[in-house]
């Protein structure tokens, strides 16, 4: 945790990273709390229809529960559990659990087809699935396609042939001995996109809630204090939700609020934060910009937040004066990536913001703009971001992927693949991505993944895909294609089309836009040159 101190500069000089040699993220935000305050509310989840409290005395039982539960099932330490669900205190609940045996969690995203599914968790090897009725519905299709799956667990009762979770677990013991876990052992697969080729999974180990703990705090106006209450629209299956808001705030002993949307709105995000009284609250800038649509905005603003941090796209001047105007702060801009994250941040409490510019490297965090030789570029100039390694967010290594490893780093740095420019201050003002990476409403979507997805159609004999600019969403994705022969271009097709990639990947993921080509771009050595796609959209 931060101290306090009267300056940004006081703070960060006198921060040091104090990261013990055996730690359990699962005892931290659980056990820590259940021991000492067992009354106190974690997690406030709000299902539209019912609204339930649990407390940190809950969550130890269940997640005990549960652990016992996956232990009689034969998971054991490094075995891969993958957790397929929507914001829900048993999200919490399966990390946890997976956490103290020392196994390894695989957040999956609710809205990924089959397709999606199938080669993330044939890639990590999972032995089960934690999931609800939706989401054994997609396993059952492709059961037969996970070698390694031995059972899938259901919050929704007995469905698609799964184990009905809620009522096995109370067979089991509300007791466990946690085990004892290194800090730097690993606890969690994160698999983010890349420009070309299939997913890579992100291997993180227990150090990365603590190294996350600086940039939270920072974009949160030295989180916590007294009466805060957080919470996010972003997945808790992305590192964004899960790393930024739901185990930092558990950490802290704050009070989070769970709500998945069956279609996110401005007017239901004001609804939900006037319900709860939310004083802090991350909101990626797609977020803010349905927000700030919503007519006579200032209505809904019943209770001040105290906070608001944003991440995963760059802030404009109109979104931060809009913050100032409706919630009355300086929304606090963040920035970091899957395999190194909450780098760098704004904090409103400390230094002013500027539209453009990320903040200010987060104490114990080494963050420059780099030359391609890895040498500091000179003030003014654009160069790679980077951070030096160790670090103890950083994570560990592409899961069974050692080249792909070795290409992120230049050294002792790691480039973390965007454009930056230094300042005077050693704020660092982002520049553009130094790859294909598509950001879409947040979210950050590699092409290479819809690209073979829509290849795999019958009418498909080759495909690109952009992002183009698009004032809601930053980008949205959109498609080339050149088709077979034997097949005609129809607005029929074009859906079709949408329709394969939301069903194989996800609804995230589908092409927007799809334009119909004679041939693609492509360099003398078959590459598709994305870049002249783009000039032409």
């Amino acid at each position: 945790m931060l101290e306090t101190g009267n300056s940004f500069e006081e703070i960060r000089d006198r921060f040091r990273w104090d990261i013990p040699e055996y730690y359990n993220i699962g005892v931290d935000v659980c056990d820590r709390w259940a021991d000492t305050c067992p009354d106190q509310v974690a997690i406030i989840h709000d299902d539209g229809d019912y609204q339930e409290e649990f407390t940190y005395q809950q969550l130890k039982a269940r997640s005990n529960q549960l652990a016992n539960l996956l232990t009689n099932l034969g998971i054991g330490r490094g075995d891969r559990v993958g957790i397929l669900l929507p914001q829900n205190p048993y999200t919490a609940i399966s990390h946890i659990a997976v956490y103290k045996l020392a196994a390894i969690a695989v957040p999956l995203f609710t809205l990924f087809g089959r397709d999606a599914l199938q080669f993330r968790l044939v890639d990590c090897a999972a032995k089960i699935v934690i999931t609800h009725a939706q989401g054994a519905h997609k396993l059952s299709e492709i059961f037969d396609q996970l070698p390694n799956l031995q059972n899938i667990l259901c919050i929704e009762g007995n469905q698609f042939n799964s184990i009905d979770l809620a009522k096995e677990i109370e067979w089991h013991s509300e007791d466990y001995p946690s085990q004892n876990t290194r800090a730097d052992d690993p606890a969690l697969i994160i698999y983010t996109s890349g420009t070309t080729g299939n997913p890579k999974g992100a291997l993180h180990a227990h150090r990365t809630l603590l190294g996350h703990l600086p940039g939270v705090e920072m974009s949160h106006d030295l989180f916590p204090q007294p009466g805060d209450k957080i919470w996010t629209p972003a997945d808790w299956a992305w590192i964004g939700g899960l790393m930024d808001v739901l185990m930092p705030a558990l950490h802290h002993g704050v009070a989070v609020v769970s709500c998945r949307f069956k279609k996110f709105t401005g007017e239901a995000a004001f609804a939900l934060i006037d319900k709860h009284e939310i004083r802090n609250a991350f909101l990626p800038p797609t977020a803010l910009k349905m927000m700030r649509a919503v007519s006579k905005a200032q209505s809904h603003v019943a209770k001040p937040m105290r906070t608001i941090a944003s991440g995963g796209e760059t802030l404009g001047a109109e979104l931060l004066e809009w913050g100032r105007e409706i919630f009355g702060i300086t929304i606090n801009e963040f920035y970091g990536q899957t395999e190194c994250n909450m780098i760098v941040s704004s904090c409103a409490a400390l230094f002013p913001s500027a539209p453009g510019v990320m903040g200010l490297p987060a104490p114990g965090h080494d963050v420059q703009v780099i030359s391609a030789t890895g040498e500091a570029v000179a003030l003014g100039e654009i160069g790679n971001i980077a951070v030096r390694a160790p670090d103890p967010v950083m994570f560990l290594g592409y899961w069974n992927n050692a080249e792909k490893t070795q290409e992120k780093f230049i050294g002792e740095w790691m480039l973390t693949g965007d454009k930056g420019i230094a300042q005077k201050n050693g704020a660092i003002k982002f520049v553009a991505r130094d790859d294909d990476v598509i950001t879409s409403s947040g979210y950050r979507i590699g092409p290479g993944e819809i690209e073979d997805c829509l290849i795999g159609h019958p009418a498909v004999q080759m495909a690109a895909v952009i992002g183009k600019p698009d004032s809601m969403r930053t980008e949205i994705v959109k498609a080339f294609i050149k088709l077979n022969d034997n097949s005609k271009q129809s607005e029929q097709l074009m859906g079709e089309l949408q329709q394969w990639v939301k069903e194989r990947l996800s609804a995230h993921e589908y092409p927007r836009e799809i334009e119909f080509v004679e041939a693609l771009p492509q360099t003398s050595t078959g590459k598709i040159i994305r870049r002249l796609l783009r000039e032409s959209a």
